[in-house]
């Protein structure tokens, strides 16, 4: 028959055991280096908007070209 220690020293236990896991991944989450990609989006982004910013003026240059062009 096994013995287990109580249910307040198991709870102990997985906290002790817990924590260099825990540990371990903050570091690597510290050590990964997601600046490029950040960066890379960052770049991607302000060009897409640069881009939509220039076709808003190019479609309103010709609805007000048409609208002038219109005699009432």
């Amino acid at each position: 028959m096994r013995h287990h220690p109580p249910a307040p020293a198991r709870r102990a236990l997985a906290r002790i055991t817990a924590w260099p896991a825990l540990a371990a991944r903050a570091a690597a989450a510290r050590l990964r280096d997601d600046s490029g990609y950040t960066t890379e989006t960052v770049i991607v982004t302000s060009l897409l908007a640069a881009l939509a910013l220039a076709v808003i003026a190019i479609i309103v240059a010709k609805v007000t070209g048409l609208a002038n062009a219109l005699n009432v």
